[in-house]
């Protein structure tokens, strides 16, 4: 739904309605109230005029699922404007004969008074379909709080789980550093075996060499 083209259509139609309860005043007016009467009247059309084409460019640019109904319900007011524009200038034209004129001023008496219930047919639907998209509105705006608030939960879920991920990683690297330094540690025992077995070797071959040695010097002495 056009929350724009609400607003304009409020407007209109609470203008409309306005327009339509003045007509029906000026039928029965004479003289410089009919004047002063009229001039407001014409005044409320060009506003009335303005708001149809703001409505009217509103329509157009809505997708097009949209625009047929928005177009659909903007011909109604067009209607209606015509026909308050006719209804003005009915009551604007001049008769010479004072009968006739009063005969003419209660046909457009009973013709506002059908467009008047007219009108209020079309304010009573307008009205309507204001509560139903209030409605529709309200249910949105529902849909889109329990979606807000599932995506906060997400969002407190991932934070949760990347929490975890870095513990995990600074475990894994506290793991990788012990598992090197005790690398460097088994390194540095290898070594040290090694070495001691060499010197271990080396003693035991010095102790071979005097022992063969001594045996030497008593067999031959």
């Amino acid at each position: 739904m056009s929350q724009v083209f609400d607003g304009y259509e409020r407007q209109y139609c609470d203008l409309s309605a306005n327009l339509t309860l003045k007509c029906t005043s000026a039928s029965v007016l004479d003289g410089e109230k009919k004047k002063q009467k009229l001039s407001e009247i014409k005044a409320g059309l060009d506003d009335a005029d303005a708001l149809i084409r703001k409505m009217d460019l509103e329509a157009r640019s809505l997708q097009p699922s949209l625009k047929a109904t928005f177009l659909a319900k903007l011909r109604e007011y067009k209607n209606d404007l015509n026909n308050l524009k006719t209804e003005v200038k009915r009551i604007t034209s001049a008769n010479a004969n004072q009968a006739a004129q009063d005969e003419r001023l209660q046909s457009g008496m009973a013709d506002a008074m059908m467009v008047s219930a007219d009108q209020r047919g079309r304010l009573l639907m307008s009205t309507e379909r204001l509560n139903q998209s209030t409605d529709r509105i309200k249910e949105s705006r529902k849909a889109m709080l329990e979606t807000e608030e599932l995506g906060v939960s997400i969002l407190q879920d991932l934070h949760q789980q990347r929490q975890s991920l870095l513990h995990a990683h600074n475990t894994l690297h506290g793991v990788d550093d012990n598992i090197s330094r005790s690398k460097k540690i088994l390194t540095t025992m290898s070594r040290r075996m090694s070495r001691n077995k060499w010197i271990i070797g080396s003693i035991i071959a010095a102790l071979v060499l005097a022992i063969l040695f001594i045996l030497y010097f008593k067999l031959t002495h």
